[in-house]
């Protein structure tokens, strides 16, 4: 077993934008669970796809809000490789719902409050998507081998 002491300092095993994603899901996670337990007016809606959902239905769909974060939050941190266009997947349905909810909510702001939002939060989305893991960790669950040159480069990362 290699000594942990012999480590590059400078070298981590989670990039830092993952450890951040992991982070930021994680906070949502506590987020959410106070507002949703804690303030009445805001736990009887979720929105799903845009389209809100009030009372009863809002308060059993909530813990698939908290669900959906914490496994993001898990897997950002475990660095799964699924983990990249599903969240991107998730962050369209997200821009996709903003630009509905403006579009059908008596609280929306219209077609070009909905078209703003749907550019914005389509940002993070393209960026996931675009994503990958680290190599080392595709090689490691995918079975396949990756060969990095020398100089550390990995041949797909031109693209």
């Amino acid at each position: 077993m290699p000594d942990p002491r012999d480590r590059d300092p400078t070298q981590r095993d989670r990039p830092l934008w993952a450890t951040a994603l992991a982070a930021f899901c994680a906070a949502t996670v506590v987020f959410l669970v106070v507002r949703d337990v804690l303030i009445p007016d805001v736990r009887d809606t979720e929105v799903w796809l845009g389209f809100e959902v009030h009372g009863w239905a809002a308060r059993i769909t909530a813990p698939l809000h908290w669900a959906i974060f914490a496994v993001g939050a898990w897997a950002f941190w475990t660095l799964r490789p699924w983990v990249w266009p599903w969240a991107s997947v998730y962050a369209f349905s997200i821009a996709i719902g903003h630009l509905v909810w403006n579009l059908t909510s008596e609280a929306g702001g219209g077609l070009g409050a909905g078209l703003w939002q749907l550019a914005l939060f389509s940002i993070p989305a393209i960026a996931l998507l675009w994503a990958r893991p680290p190599a080392e960790v595709a090689a490691k669950t995918s079975g396949t081998t990756i060969r990095v040159r020398p100089d550390g480069h990995h041949p797909r990362s031109d693209r």
